[in-house]
């Protein structure tokens, strides 16, 4: 009978079996060698760990403002230290609401953002805009008023330059549409009353509220938009259609024109 390659009968000198044998041949290869953790690496690593561990105990009030982003950042530049780029990041824009409401361009101009990390960025920004305007969808927007402006704040607030944005009602006042309408320069938009009241018919909107940016930061509304807001509603009234309000949105805060009883 002929003996089996790798028998536990006569020759003694090979394996068992084949678990053995591979057994053998494994250890026979060199082991690889993982590459050191440096310092630095073996610093920043523990960070991130405690960092996580005070968010999942304590929540975001135990930490600072670079700290939320830091934790942001963990995921999207993983062999980083991103606690300095947090920091330029905040220092560059002033506040996290500056940091989300950034352009691309000006953000990728910060010493460790990418355009991948930059687009990533902007894209929570607009996950934060469509949350709060799911806040607004079905409901009666004057009873949420606070809703709106937070909405319009988040939607506009940090843009370059104006935006001429109109939430559109129904009879309700529940919002059917929200559209920008106009994009102008750093301190002017062209707005034609119009074309505002063509589009209200469109949507079949009885009424409207009216939002615009002043990139300049200072929320006050000028002669300019005192004017364009009372044609609008001028033209808009023959046809049963209301204007609610005009909000004008500066970076750290809003001015309603019916507020101050300018319309």
């Amino acid at each position: 009978m002929t003996k089996p390659p790798f028998s536990s009968e006569g020759d003694h000198s090979q394996p068992a079996d084949e678990r053995g044998f591979f057994a053998e041949q494994q250890a026979k290869r060199p082991a690889l060698a993982l590459p050191p953790v440096s310092q630095d690496d073996a610093h920043y690593h523990g960070h991130r760990d405690r960092l996580r561990i005070r968010y999942r105990d304590h929540g975001d009030t135990a930490l600072a403002d670079y700290e939320i982003l830091e934790l942001l950042l963990f995921r999207l530049i993983p062999r980083r230290d991103t606690k300095p780029i947090a920091k330029a990041l905040l220092e560059r824009f002033g506040t996290l609401a500056g940091v989300f409401g950034a352009s691309p361009a000006l953000l990728q101009e910060v010493k460790g953002i990418g355009e991948a990390v930059a687009l990533d960025l902007k894209l929570i920004s607009t996950v934060a805009h469509r949350t709060l305007k799911s806040e607004l969808k079905g409901k009666q927007v004057l009873a949420s008023w606070s809703s709106v402006v937070d909405y319009c704040h988040a939607a506009m607030a940090h843009e370059t330059r104006e935006q001429f944005r109109i939430l559109f009602l129904d009879k309700r006042n529940a919002l059917i549409a929200d559209e920008v309408q106009q994009t102008g320069t750093v301190d002017h938009t062209p707005v034609y009353p119009r074309e505002v009241v063509k589009r209200a018919l469109e949507l079949s909107a009885t009424a409207l509220i009216l939002a615009h940016n002043h990139p300049s930061g200072d929320p006050t509304p000028s002669r300019a938009d005192i004017e364009m807001t009372k044609m609008i509603v001028d033209t808009a009234k023959p046809l049963g259609i209301t204007v609610h309000d005009h909000i004008i949105i500066g970076k750290d805060g809003h001015a309603s024109l019916k507020g101050l009883r300018l319309i």
